[in-house]
């Protein structure tokens, strides 16, 4: 059985992801997970700490993965190694990815967001790239990534693959794209 306050965190993920941060009131939330407003804000005090809770978890992974970008110019074991990582880090956050990529721009005043946007640009510089087609190539593949599994959990479409084979597809397909280019 869930607690209050994770019922609570898992209602206002998924409420922010369906309708948007700015449209969630924290009565939908309350509704959503069954329990008084009154409840919702005795957990979390605002709607701002209750994202920052729902978005958290995802931007401390992240931070964490942050020292394997390195391995992304290693062999290709390391690149495999930093890209499991990195795609089990988006299907286990899928929704707080779909919030960010879709909602980032209008919130990127609040500080949770912020801080997402921060950790980003860190990832972009973490590694060197030797050419533009290189920052380009590793902005498409993860960023795309990371669009695709915040989307497919969206609209499950007939045909959708299941996340096992959705996670080997990616993984080969990104190592793929991340391998070094030679001449």
């Amino acid at each position: 059985m869930q607690t209050t306050a994770s019922g609570l965190l898992q209602a206002a993920l998924e409420e922010f992801a369906s309708d948007g941060y700015l449209a969630t009131s924290l009565q939908s939330i309350a509704d959503r997970a069954g329990v008084s407003k009154a409840s919702v804000l005795y957990h979390y005090g605002s709607k701002e700490t209750l994202l920052d809770a729902v978005l958290s978890p995802a931007i401390d992974e992240i931070s964490a993965l942050l020292p394997l970008t390195a391995k992304l110019a290693g062999s290709e074991e390391d690149r495999a190694t930093f890209l499991e990582a990195f795609v089990d880090l988006l299907l286990r956050h899928r929704l707080a990815s779909q919030i960010f990529i879709t909602q980032s721009g209008a919130l990127g005043d609040v500080p949770v967001v912020a801080r997402a946007h921060a950790l980003i640009q860190q990832i972009a510089i973490a590694r060197p790239q030797q050419s533009v087609d290189d920052q380009v190539r590793f902005a498409v593949a993860l960023g795309g990534a990371a669009y695709l599994l915040a989307q497919t959990g969206q609209f499950e479409a007939p045909g959708t693959p299941d996340d096992e084979a959705l996670r080997a597809s990616l993984i080969r397909i990104l190592g793929e794209l991340l391998a070094p280019v030679t001449a």
